[in-house]
């Protein structure tokens, strides 16, 4: 993976990588962007819900929150006709990836997110929270849960290089 520019990230990813203990190494190593609502849905967890993780303001603060303008939304709306369709997280962060000149890698386990991002060609910009930790060397534990695996995310990449769904 190399030492890329920013790594976008969702908020599935970050709840993850509190839950398995690596979201200080990753965010501690990698220039870890998000936008506002990731971070808002970040804070808006049930607390009662069965297997909860309580995403803290300083595991949020450790990610660079950036806002989407909304020419960028304007703009990934009009080249991905299915974004009114994403959560709005995901729609949010793609659009600010659509707006990047720059590198970035995208760290997502969200199904639709994935199919958007190889549509818009950056699917090799794609990669699995079990990547990231392994590039920063951490190591989660407890385990990830599957969508957040490589071999997860190899078998999506694989069905949508060879033109299937995921």
């Amino acid at each position: 993976m190399g030492t890329p520019g920013a790594v976008l990230v969702d908020s599935m990813i970050v709840i993850e990588a509190v839950r398995t203990g690596c979201w200080n190494a990753i965010s501690g190593q990698r220039d870890v962007v998000t936008v506002e609502e990731c971070a808002e849905e970040l804070g808006r967890g049930d607390s009662s819900a069965r297997g909860y993780v309580r995403v803290s303001e300083q595991d949020i603060a450790r990610a660079r929150v950036e806002p989407v303008p909304e020419q960028a939304a304007a703009a990934f709306r009009l080249t991905y006709p299915a974004a009114d369709g994403l959560d709005p997280g995901e729609r949010d962060l793609l659009a600010l990836a659509n707006s990047r000149a720059d590198e970035f890698l995208l760290c997502s386990c969200d199904k639709a997110a994935v199919v958007a991002a190889c549509a818009s060609g950056w699917l090799d910009r794609v990669i699995s929270l079990e990547a990231l930790a392994a590039v920063v060397g951490a190591r989660p534990h407890p385990g990830l849960k599957v969508q957040f695996t490589e071999g997860r995310m190899s078998q999506w990449r694989t069905s949508l290089r060879l033109g299937g769904s995921i």
